[in-house]
């Protein structure tokens, strides 16, 4: 099902950069032993991928630049996808073949607890300087709320400063406002590949950013296994590779805990990847949006935030918002956190175009400064039904047969259906959806049609 991606990695990395697509491919290998055990074999070319959106989209618009057709494209292929799935939504009783979408990261397990504590009087509240433009860093109350927050939660060994935190309308307008200010045109950062697809899309659109995948190629052998390793050679392999390509490397992406292996990084590996980065150079943006969904009572988070020193502070960028950690993605909520105030100040800059309104800054101030709220009534019933429900998809994945990793955070199972959907492929009517298709071959869009 999957044997022709691997051939188009490199001329054609961008529909494979999504995880639905070319990193499914990467398990089917017959060599997991090398990632899993840590070994130092010689590794195989495909080891690294380039992106390039505009080698994929060869379709101009008469009406668009040629960038604004390819932005256009990131569209159509989405919609596409989740016209599909809306068409032929799955319903036990009533569309028990439909689709089942798979694709969006959402946690819908909390309602109840947000709709009772959003409704509450303290949340409502205007005044005039809620109805006025703010600094477009985002108003001060706020930021001194977050940067308490962060210093709270990510156990920071002094207090997080208000100065360095900048607000916007959603962590996908942190990256593309990042990747603006930090790389120029036809540049790139790095990231482990499986990764959010959404972020190829994320650093393309303002900046024209691509992305270099360090593949963790490996299989699972095992419900308790962590076969994924995201050793630092293969950043090396792959950041050597975009130089020899004429690829210009800015930076480092990286997602703790992973999205959507569900990967947690220890300290000690994060200070690997931050070494590295300094060697080298390069800017890290950390994205921990999913800090607060670690569901494991066994697995510890810890975050860059919280460490004792950073090796190159200027460089490391931090970045969490609501909509994972609280189920409000509709709020559109993100936070940069950086000690580098020229990096602040040009994400700032862009807050023209990304800024939250004053209510719902007001809003998410009484959110975060609720402290008892969130520790005694949201955070632990959260993580319980989050144990809940991946123990009851992972726990029918058992029942057929199908191989999975047992993750500790996030929302996310990786599931491998390749013998499962071998042969008619009738299965893939009722599996996974992939929402973001770049490729006319990709397996969703055989999945749907």
């Amino acid at each position: 099902m999957f044997s022709n991606f691997k051939q188009e990695a490199r001329g054609l990395a961008t529909p494979l950069a999504s995880p639905y697509t070319q990193d499914l491919d990467t398990t089917h290998g017959e060599r997991p032993d090398s990632e899993s055990s840590g070994k130092t074999d010689q590794e195989p070319v495909d080891s690294y991928g380039l992106g390039d959106p505009a080698a994929k989209f060869s379709q101009m618009n008469p009406y668009l630049s040629s960038r604004g057709s390819i932005i256009k494209c990131f569209r159509d292929a989405a919609e596409e996808g989740y016209k599909a799935y809306h068409l032929d939504e799955y319903d036990e009783d009533k569309n028990p073949n439909g689709i089942i979408n798979f694709g969006t990261s959402e946690n819908k397990l909390c309602f109840d607890l947000l709709s009772s504590r959003l409704n509450q009087r303290d949340m409502h509240h205007i005044e005039p300087s809620l109805l006025q433009y703010p600094d477009w860093k985002g108003h001060m109350w706020l930021r001194d709320e977050v940067a308490g927050f962060l210093s709270y939660y990510c156990k920071a060994p002094v207090p997080l400063k208000p100065e360095n935190v900048v607000v916007v309308n959603g962590c996908a307008s942190l990256f593309s406002a990042l990747a603006t200010v930090l790389c120029d045109p036809g540049e790139a950062f790095l990231i482990f590949s499986p990764y959010y697809g959404a972020i190829t899309q994320h650093v393309y659109l303002y900046g024209n950013v691509r992305l270099v995948y360090a593949h963790l190629d490996s299989k699972v052998t095992g419900m308790d296994s962590c076969p994924f390793q995201p050793l630092v050679k293969k950043l090396e392999i792959a950041l050597q590779g975009a130089k020899s390509e004429g690829i210009n490397v800015k930076g480092l992406i990286l997602i703790n805990p992973q999205n959507p292996l569900g990967d947690i990084y220890s300290q000690e590996q994060m200070q690997e990847y931050l070494e590295f980065a300094k060697r080298h150079g390069l800017h890290v943006i950390v994205d921990e949006v999913y800090m607060l969904s670690v569901f494991d009572e066994s697995a510890k988070f810890q975050s860059v935030l919280g460490m004792d020193r950073l090796p190159d502070p200027q460089r490391t960028h931090v970045i969490w918002g609501t909509s994972k950690d609280f189920g409000i993605s509709g709020f559109r909520f993100g936070t940069l956190y950086t000690e580098n105030q020229d990096v602040a100040n040009a994400v700032a800059s862009l807050g023209c175009l990304h800024g939250i309104c004053g209510t719902v800054q007001y809003q998410m101030t009484q959110l975060l400064r609720d402290r008892d709220w969130i520790n005694q009534v949201y955070l632990s019933e959260n993580h319980a039904r989050l144990r809940a429900a991946h123990a009851y998809i992972t726990e029918e994945l058992e029942t057929l047969n199908i191989p999975f990793l047992r993750t500790k955070a996030g929302f996310f199972v990786w599931i491998d259906l390749r013998k499962a959907c071998s042969g008619s492929g009738r299965c893939l009517r009722r599996s996974p959806r992939w929402p973001r298709p770049l490729h006319p071959a990709s397996p969703w869009r055989r999945a749907v049609n």
